[in-house]
């Protein structure tokens, strides 16, 4: 046996910075990491990554998506694309020169979302460790949702999940939560289910590709009382690991590793080495990551940040899957206006658009349907407000003394980055393991505010207005992670 090991990100940066991370623990531990990319994302990855001694990268074909037609399937080219990843790796394992036994890899670190990696990888008897990039509260939470029964749950009830903490208990608006159609779509009625009934996924339609390829699976966020989608990864697999640690997520760790029967580690937050050294200093993106299309510089956001007093900057970001519905976003641009309170707003091309992502399919803008942007906003508020287009230097911002709040979906890197430097939130979660996550910060860790009370309810601009006065307003919430940034000046 070798003692090399696979790591295979789900498609997203939001799963591939973490599987990088961790490709540099397993190399400075001595051995040898092969991350396995989908070759239309390499420009994803920083020219750094490419020096660290013991990772290699391989590249699995994959086509450039077209734009989708109206009225196809926005998925299909996602399901074609696992199909030709599938067939990929499965040469690639089948030309490696330490194949066949018993020189096979120590194991391979699949995504729980990548269930088409680990029918190839079983094919060679790989070992499989799932790995999920989220935390472990939303995994528990879909977990204690799908066993316990609440159908009967009344206007107005608490229901406690045995296992968990009693804070994390729910009522039926939280069960009820208002649907919010595909990543980047509109609200309103569900469209049809991704994948059959119990949160297997796997394509509705005739199985696609040669007979005993690997089924593609369409991974929609569980909706409460399905089957967690992670689960028959997890079924797969010899143990998991979490992109967390005991200190944020003890109990809900302690609680998978009970209910599943198997090794659950704790192996985060996986956020790059230069963030935990740089504690008291400001951060630089363009150090760490590959810097997107953005409208601004780094200068200029330091320059911005520095003229204002400390703790008064509210960050507005959704990141680049998942925002608000274009009804939202005016009453967003509403309340910020009228707040008078400094704030960077952070807004992605797709913001508000139809379908699925742009970057979740491979695709890159094309100035057709560009989605949401508050036009005229910057002339009305001045030097009080920086709108970003694009990219934003997010660990740069959230690392500065000026920055007070993140108004944030509450995506799990985000999640943990502000964490990590002491940022309260203003949680307005959009789907899936958001509204779990938001949960874990508001009711467990009590660093931050929901932006609603009422998540079956559309948000409107009196919750916004009143949860960013609420939070920049409180001084006790700032107080419950430690302060590690500075402002420029004295770091």
């Amino acid at each position: 046996m070798s003692n090399e090991i696979f790591v295979v990100p789900f498609f997203g940066q939001g799963h591939l910075f973490p599987c990088m991370e961790l490709c540099k623990h397993l190399a400075s531990r001595n051995l040898k990491t092969i991350l396995i990319i989908s070759s239309n994302i390499s420009s994803s990855i920083p020219s750094s990554f490419h020096h660290y001694p013991l990772i290699e990268i391989a590249q699995l074909p994959s086509t450039q998506p077209s734009p989708p037609q109206p009225g196809s399937d926005p998925f299909q080219h996602h399901r074609l694309q696992q199909i030709q990843m599938s067939q990929g790796l499965e040469s690639l394992l089948s030309t490696r020169p330490d194949n066949p036994d018993p020189k096979r890899p120590l194991c391979a670190v699949i995504d729980v979302m990548m269930e088409w990696a680990s029918v190839v990888f079983k094919k060679f008897d790989v070992p499989i460790v799932g790995f999920n990039t989220s935390g472990a509260c939303s995994a528990a939470m879909e977990y204690a949702l799908w066993k316990a029964n609440l159908d009967d749950i009344k206007p107005g009830e608490i229901r406690l999940l045995p296992g968990l903490p009693e804070e994390m208990g729910l009522s039926d608006s939280e069960l009820k939560r208002r649907p919010h159609g595909p990543p980047g779509g509109k609200g309103g009625p569900p469209g049809p289910p991704i994948g059959p009934p119990g949160g297997k996924g796997g394509p509705t339609g005739p199985q696609l590709g040669p007979p005993g390829a690997p089924r593609p699976r369409m991974m929609g966020p569980t909706k409460p009382g399905q089957q967690p989608t992670w689960l028959e990864e997890a079924g797969d697999s010899i143990a998991m690991m979490i992109n967390t640690c005991h200190e944020l997520e003890g109990p809900f760790i302690d609680y998978l590793a009970n209910q599943i029967g198997k090794p659950v580690w704790g192996v985060g937050p996986l956020l790059p080495e230069q963030f935990w050294k740089s504690s008291g200093s400001l951060l630089h993106d363009r150090e760490i990551r590959t810097n997107k299309k953005s409208s601004v510089t780094e200068e200029e956001v330091i320059e911005w940040l520095d003229s204002k007093p400390r703790g008064s900057v509210l960050y507005v970001s959704f990141g680049s899957e998942v925002g608000p519905t274009m009804e939202e976003y005016p009453l967003l641009a509403d309340a910020l206006e009228a707040s008078n309170r400094p704030f960077i707003w952070v807004i992605q091309p797709d913001s508000g658009r139809k379908g699925p992502p742009r970057a979740f399919l491979g695709q890159t803008g094309s100035g057709v349907d560009e989605g949401y942007f508050p036009h005229g906003l910057d002339k009305r508020v001045g030097s009080r407000g920086l709108i970003i287009r694009g990219w934003a230097p997010q660990l740069l911002i959230l690392s500065h003394l000026s920055t007070g709040g993140f108004l944030s979906h509450c995506g799990w890197n985000s999640t943990v980055e502000a964490i990590g430097r002491g940022v309260p939130f203003l949680a307005w979660p959009i789907r899936g393991d958001q509204y779990y996550i938001a949960k874990l910060v508001v009711k467990h860790l009590k660093v931050g505010y929901m932006i609603s009370n009422d998540p079956s309810q559309m948000v409107n601009k009196d919750d916004i207005a009143r949860g960013i006065e609420m939070l920049m307003g409180d001084e006790n919430v700032k107080k419950q992670a430690p302060t590690k940034r500075t402002p420029r000046n004295s770091g």
